[in-house]
């Protein structure tokens, strides 16, 4: 019923204020609908088209927030979407957002609610058509929002208008490659959205990579933690591909934009959630980072400072890091998702800063004291780790152990003592260290840091299981020799027909450490017998 009275509105039937009267029921109405009757389709198509008409014409400003509010509403709906992406109607939509390439201000407050509608409705229909997204490329958008996020630097009052702005460039990096190139090449898109993160913190800095912190500083507002957030996700997108550092000037602008990361993570917003978020998104984009610039998350500490500190350095944002990680892993779902990206980041940031991976250690792998249990069995962080090294996720369990496998300089001897080799054996076949050695990175030389309670108790460790065992007394001991005889025959042909029918592969380890079919290892070591037998 709504439907036909709106549409009988916007056919010029009840004048302006009629028009906006029952615009505003409908959208009343359907503020919360995301599923259109299918019936419906052809009624929404024209009701989207005479709103556009009625955008083009002059009319007042609340009339205008009235139409854009159902245009938002309507646009939800990919199949109605034919009418709406046109070039004409995209200009028709950006002309009223302000998207232009003019210097002017945004002067007029009233108009503010305009603009806010106008990014909405362009939010939903880049993201809801195809089509949209390639008329944005011919229409220069994403600069243009460039230049509206300039205008709102030094602005009161428009922090939805930049929230809103960031996420439809957040939309278009994420959904065309060409704009995502555009934005880091052409636009300063880099510079442009640095300055606009660092806007939603009131950021004061004492020296050139380090802020003042504020420990007793307010939590963000929502709209601040909405517009940081926004921004992160906006330079994720811009800076996927940027693993290396070629000049000097890209090196400053990812030092300054990780001084910036590390503000936020030692920032709170208005609730647990956004500040998890928040944070969440932060790692994120550190992960694009080049890691030789992710020295300035830590940084020398004064006296009067009220920090962690590690050899005289602040690793408050690092600590930040373990916390989170510690809580996305007691979540126990989305691992992939969830935990992957902070792993990922402690890891490279472990295997290039000493200072890191040595606070990391003592945090995650202090000296072993207690080896009465598995190493996998607690509720310490080192426990929560070994347990994910078997985790039915490949990418999880292979991003936890190398973790914890960096954490031990690449070294096996030292891998196995906190894991185990049963936990550490899928690690140690992937990168071909089963006969023991070390990873291909080099580290310091290692410190003794064996406990007394762990040398004593050394020679009685199981070194599958990782912990000291309970004597077990020897099933064979009472059995004949006939009887051994019969229970090894069996063992061996339970694992022939296993073999035959291809319900496992017996393998064996070549001299490098890798794995191989244990038919080959056999065969090379007959060759290499051989070998030496003509050589004698």
């Amino acid at each position: 019923m709504e439907l036909e009275t709106a549409l009988e509105a916007v056919r010029g039937r009840g004048g302006a204020e009629g028009l906006e009267r029952v615009l505003g029921r409908y959208n009343e109405k359907n503020r919360a609908t995301f599923k259109f009757d299918p019936a419906d389709e052809e009624k929404r198509k024209k009701l989207c088209e005479g709103i556009l008409n009625i955008l083009e014409k002059d009319i007042k400003t609340s009339c205008q927030v009235a139409c854009l509010e159902a245009l938002r509403i309507l646009s939800r709906d990919k199949k109605v979407l034919v009418p709406v992406t046109t070039k004409e109607n995209m200009q028709i939509l950006m002309r009223l957002a302000k998207l232009d390439m003019t210097e002017d201000s945004l002067e007029d407050v009233s108009n503010f609610p305009v603009i806010v509608e106008a990014l909405k409705c362009l939010c939903n229909i880049v993201f809801n058509s195809a089509i949209a997204q390639k008329l944005s490329l011919e229409l220069n958008l994403a600069a243009m929002l460039c230049n509206l996020l300039k205008k709102c630097k030094d602005q009161q009052f428009v922090d939805d208008i930049k929230c809103f702005d960031l996420r439809l460039l957040f939309l278009l990096s994420l959904l065309h490659t060409d704009i995502r190139s555009q934005l880091h090449h052409e636009l300063q898109g880099l510079q442009v959205l640095t300055q606009a993160l660092e806007s939603s913190f009131s950021i004061r800095w004492t020296d050139k990579y380090k802020a003042a912190e504020e420990h007793d500083g307010s939590p963000l507002s929502l709209q601040e933690t909405d517009c940081a957030i926004e921004a992160l996700k906006a330079l994720f997108n811009v800076t996927l591909d940027s693993w290396n550092v070629h000049s000097e000037n890209e090196s400053h602008q990812f030092r300054y934009m990780a001084a910036i990361l590390r503000h936020c993570l030692l920032t709170v917003g208005p609730t647990e959630d956004k500040t998890e978020e928040l944070h969440s998104n932060a790692i994120n984009l550190l992960s694009n980072i080049p890691v030789s610039c992710l020295d300035v998350l830590i940084s020398p500490s004064t006296q009067e400072e009220t920090v962690l500190k590690y050899n005289g350095m602040n690793m408050d944002a690092i600590q930040v890091l373990l916390d989170f990680m510690e809580k996305r892993i007691d979540k126990g779902s989305s691992y992939r998702e969830g935990l992957t990206p902070v792993l990922s980041l402690l890891t490279e940031c472990c295997r290039a800063h000493r200072n890191i991976r040595k606070f990391i250690k003592a945090q995650v792998l202090p000296p072993l004291r207690d080896v009465s249990n598995r190493p996998e069995v607690g509720t310490t962080v080192r426990n929560k780790l070994v347990r994910l090294m078997t985790h039915v996720d490949l990418g999880v369990k292979q991003i936890a152990a190398e973790f914890l496998f960096v954490l031990c300089k690449e070294r096996v001897d030292n891998l196995l003592k906190y894991t185990g080799y049963g936990n550490a054996a899928g690690l140690l076949a992937a990168r071909g260290l089963l006969a023991g050695g070390r990873g291909d990175h080099w580290y310091s030389d290692d410190e003794d840091t064996d406990t007394e309670e762990y040398k004593s108790a050394k020679p009685n460790i199981n070194l599958i299981t990782g912990h000291v065992e309970e004597p077990m007394p020897n099933p064979m001991d009472e059995m004949t020799e006939e009887q051994k005889e019969y229970e090894a025959m069996k063992l061996v042909n339970m694992f022939d027909k296993l073999s035959r029918d291809e319900v496992i592969k017996p393998m064996g380890v070549r001299p490098d450490g890798t794995m191989t079919p244990l038919e080959e290892t056999i065969c090379q070591y007959q060759t290499n017998e051989q070998d030496s037998s003509d050589s004698d």
